[in-house]
C-alpha cells in the first residue's frame, strides 16, 4: 500500500510503481555516474578505455587533448570507479573498470552510437564478458 496521497485519481497504478522506486541514494548515485559521461570528451574517453587499455601519453595523442586536460577527464572517471588504472615503471595505464555499472553504460554507449565493439572475435571488449555483440550490433564502417 502507498503512502502517497494523490490529488488526482486518473485510474492508473502510479503510486504503487512509486512504492517499489528506489531510494533516493540509488537515484542520486546513477545520477553521479551519468554526470561524469555529460562531457563529449570524456565520453570518447570512457568509450576508448572501454575497448582497450593506454598509456597517458597515447591516450593524449588519441584524444587530441593535452596532458592536463587529459589527466583532468581521467581524474573525472577514476573518482566516479568507471576507470582503474595501474603503474608500469614510469608509464601509468588505464582501462575501463570491470562492474556491472561500467558494463552498462559501455553498453549505453554502444547503443546510442551503434558502434559495435571493434574486436569480438577476440573474445570482446575490455572490462566485458561474453564479447558477443548484441542483436544488430556491428563493427562501425
Amino acid at each position: 500500500m502507498s503512502n502517497a496521497n494523490l490529488p488526482h485519481n486518473h485510474g492508473q497504478s502510479t503510486a504503487q510503481v512509486w512504492d517499489k522506486a528506489p531510494g533516493e541514494a540509488a537515484f542520486e548515485e546513477a545520477a553521479i555516474l551519468l554526470r561524469q559521461l555529460s562531457d563529449g570528451g570524456r565520453l570518447r574517453l570512457f568509450w576508448l578505455l572501454c575497448h582497450c587499455e593506454e598509456c597517458v601519453i597515447n591516450l593524449a595523442a588519441l584524444m587530441g587533448m593535452s596532458s592536463p586536460a587529459l589527466s583532468h577527464h581521467l581524474r573525472q572517471l577514476r573518482s566516479a570507479g568507471l576507470i582503474v588504472s595501474r603503474r608500469d615503471g614510469k608509464e601509468v595505464y588505464y582501462k575501463a573498470a570491470d562492474t556491472p555499472q561500467v558494463h552498462l553504460l559501455h553498453h549505453l554507449t554502444e547503443d546510442l552510437f551503434s558502434m559495435g565493439c571493434p574486436h569480438p572475435a577476440e573474445g570482446g571488449c575490455q572490462g566485458q564478458t561474453g564479447g558477443q555483440p548484441s542483436p544488430g550490433e556491428g563493427a562501425r564502417t
